[in-house]
């Protein structure tokens, strides 16, 4: 005799029908249901269950499998403590949009006569007043699901709101007593794309908008996001050229563009934003710092995505003339085709604009030499020379998970989804989850996790390298290791630059010393660990160390970089 489905079968049947293909756990007493549910399974397909016994990791491998397969993902975590342990990671991927269900259990309400009921005294100190409070301010959507309700519409819910531009992260209760009860079935079956449709822009903003690029001198599009979709990087990439348009990129978190393309011209803004007439913000939240640099006053400014107003920062005042709400993939196609029926009468402006880009991207390339050239022989090891021996030992379309450590400026990327950056929300522990997320999503590229050493260890390392392990994920991981909270000391000097601290070299609050030897790390996670401290011996440790983790074995180097003080 079959037994009736109960709600949590429901759930994860659901999950799986939307296209949910990983759950990364971090199990506790309200899990029963479910437990329960994977191993009935009675031949339903349910998402894979990833187990990471830290949530902070859980959350950043979700974070990091999105942004290479750009899949939805699930999260699962114990109660009120849990949800805790998560709020590090939900903000991050709040600010960095992405469209992750974290679904936590609510501990039992019922004291008796439940086949679910509270058996536990923490069943008692783990019950709130409002559970979802602690993270409602960084979601788009929370809900604690109630009896009566048919699960698989939650989920519905859930998932769309999560996948509906401008994306980002919902919260989802699940009360133990809830998903023990029999199923609630549907008002009908639904089976459709997740989300609401995007955003398409205004065709007479487009239409001005390639008017003045068609006029300007200098036009400048600064990104930092637009290659997390694949149509609007293959977009950029023909815009730029077909109308030479400089490319330049505030605090990238993607690889928006190839390094080799002509219309690059690198990271630094206020080398070109003061020249340009146009500025294009295409999907950056923070196109420039205005302390440091600012547009010439004449310049027209145009914002770009799917929020251009950031409305989830409470406080934003970047120049504009116009806000345009799209997805960066739909303006820069109408764009192009907009442009083309101008091009005939640009040819002038296109090619004098070529000369212009050409001339900055030989001085970008003379100073990136310069720094090469200094930075190779000088101990502890130079950021530059760290980012040039990754360049030179990595393969071609190795994924780049660069947590403080890289100068992305020596870095060569051509392959789309090659460099995942950190986010502007700053949450440390983020690169090492992100890393193995990166991994899980494609098992056949190489994976590189460049951290500090503070990130290191708020990566929660033990539970990494275990999941690591755990789930065959071999990575190298490189510690950039300045034995300093260096963000800390680079603040001070902003903020007090001739103050007693920056007078006598003498930073409170700053020193990471003793450091750990953290190749140790993998002599009890059974992986391959080694220390560099001298810039000869970087090139051969890293061929070293990828060779192992090529033949299926996780790497770690512990190298000592500048910052010390």
């Amino acid at each position: 005799m079959t037994t009736p489905e109960i709600t949590a079968e429901a759930y994860l049947r659901r999950l799986a029908e939307r296209g949910v293909e990983h759950v990364f756990v971090n199990p506790g007493t309200d899990f029963a249901p479910i437990v329960e549910a994977l191993s009935k399974k009675n031949g339903v397909a349910y998402p894979k269950f990833v187990i990471v016994p830290h949530e902070n990791v859980a959350m950043s491998m979700a974070h990091g499998y999105y942004r290479t397969s750009g899949k939805p993902p699930v999260v699962m975590v114990h109660v009120t403590v849990g949800t805790a342990n998560t709020l590090c990671g939900v903000i991050n991927a709040s600010r960095d949009n992405i469209p992750l269900l974290l679904a936590a259990g609510r501990t039992p309400i019922t004291n008796s006569d439940h086949i679910a009921s509270r058996n536990s005294h923490i069943h008692w100190g783990q019950e709130a007043y409002d559970q979802g409070g602690m993270l409602r301010e960084f979601v788009k959507w929370d809900y604690e699901l109630r009896h009566g309700q048919p699960v698989s519409s939650i989920v519905d819910r859930a998932l769309d709101v999560a996948m509906t531009e401008p994306r980002g992260p919902v919260y989802l209760t699940l009360p133990r007593e809830v998903l023990a009860d029999p199923a609630i079935s549907p008002r009908r079956e639904e089976y459709r794309s997740l989300g609401a449709t995007a955003p398409h822009p205004d065709p007479i903003m487009i239409s001005d908008l390639a008017h003045s690029i068609s006029k300007a001198s200098f036009p400048l599009i600064i990104t930092s996001n637009v290659g997390r979709d694949r149509r609007a990087y293959d977009a950029l990439q023909d815009l730029a050229e077909s109308f030479a348009i400089p490319v330049v990129q505030s605090v990238p978190n993607e690889l928006n563009m190839p390094t080799e393309h002509s219309m690059h011209i690198g990271y630094d803004i206020g080398g070109v934003l003061p020249r340009a007439d146009l500025v294009i913000v295409l999907d950056a939240a923070v196109p420039w710092i205005p302390k440091a640099t600012l547009p010439a006053k004449q310049a027209r400014i145009i914002h770009i995505s799917s929020d251009p107003l950031v409305l989830t920062v409470p406080f934003r005042d970047f120049e504009s003339d116009a806000f345009i709400t799209a997805t960066p993939a739909s303006a820069l196609q109408a764009l192009i085709i907009e442009l083309n029926a101008l091009k005939s009468g640009m040819q002038s402006a296109i090619s004098s604009r070529r000369t212009a880009v050409a001339t900055r991207k030989a001085e970008i390339d003379q100073k990136r030499k310069t720094l090469l050239e200094k930075g190779k022989s000088q101990t502890p090891i130079d950021s530059a020379w760290l980012s040039a021996c990754v360049n030179a030992a990595k393969h071609k379309d190795a994924i780049i998970v660069n947590e403080l450590g890289l100068n992305v400026a020596h870095l060569n990327m051509g392959t789309y989804g090659s460099y995942i950056g950190g986010n502007m929300s700053g949450g440390l522990g983020f690169g090492l989850g992100a890393a193995l997320g990166a991994k899980l999503a494609a098992p056949d590229r190489e994976v590189i996790a460049v951290v500090g050493d503070g990130s290191y260890m708020f990566g929660n390392p033990l539970p990494y390298h275990f999941v690591a392990r755990a789930e065959k994920l071999p990575t190298l991981t490189i510690v950039a290791n300045n034995h300093a909270w260096h963000a800390v000391r680079n603040a001070t000097l902003s903020v007090y630059p001739d103050g007693i601290a920056a007078k006598t070299n003498i930073m409170p609050l700053t020193s990471l010393d003793p450091s750990p030897n953290f190749e140790k790390m993998m002599d009890v996670c059974g992986g391959y660990g080694a220390s560099v401290e001298r810039p000869e011996d970087l090139p051969a440790a890293l061929d070293k160390a990828l060779a192992i983790v090529r033949s299926g074995t996780p790497a770690l180097l512990n190298v000592h970089t500048q910052g010390r003080h």
